[in-house]
């Protein structure tokens, strides 16, 4: 029997477990279809662990939110039903999925802990009640958000750099006139 399977006990598989899929952008819903998919796959690893298919709950209204955002119509759901203690695992890709800042990703794991709820990511299962594993659970979330202030950084930097560039040398001639000859895009320097 391996790790994942004696984690999972009878008071889990009593309980439905819930799959959440989420793509950050509609973007990313049209473009990374593969991400979906495999979001999606993850079904099979709940029915692997023993969860019969109509116990799978997937819950995938967010999909086009950020992470990010608070306003997340299944996230929140996510949460009560693990609150209520509906839940016996909660499936997921990747952390990032869940959660991208610490105050949501530490409130779901404190719930998951308190109703006895297990966590799947594409690594493996987790017991939050367990130190270790909130351990490494905590870290995953801290990555998650570490990772989102860094794309933030890289973003602003992009755009603060383009500002000083035309700052420096002007718009490119025409560009912000399409009637004064210009195609009205930004020219490459």
């Amino acid at each position: 029997m391996n790790a994942a399977h004696q984690k999972v006990a009878a008071r889990h598989l009593s309980r439905d477990a819930y799959l959440y899929v989420r793509q950050s952008t509609q973007r990313q819903v049209f473009e990374h279809g593969e991400s979906t998919r495999r979001q999606y796959a993850l079904r099979g690893r709940a029915v692997a662990l023993g969860w019969p298919t109509e116990s799978i709950v997937v819950i995938d209204s967010d999909q086009g939110l950020s992470g990010a955002d608070s306003d997340r119509e299944g996230f929140q759901r996510l949460v009560a039903e693990v609150g209520m203690g509906r839940a016996g695992i909660v499936l997921g890709l990747e952390v990032s999925r869940l959660a991208r800042n610490s105050t949501d990703w530490h409130r779901l794991l404190e719930i998951c802990a308190l109703s006895e709820t297990l966590i799947l990511d594409e690594d493996g299962v987790y017991d939050p009640g367990d130190f270790n594993d909130r351990l490494l659970l905590g870290l995953k979330g801290t990555m998650s958000e570490a990772e989102l202030h860094m794309m933030r950084v890289r973003l602003r930097g992009g755009t603060l750099n383009a500002a000083r560039r035309d700052a420096q040398c002007g718009p490119a001639r025409g560009a912000e006139d399409p009637a004064a000859g210009g195609a009205g895009l930004r020219s490459a320097r």
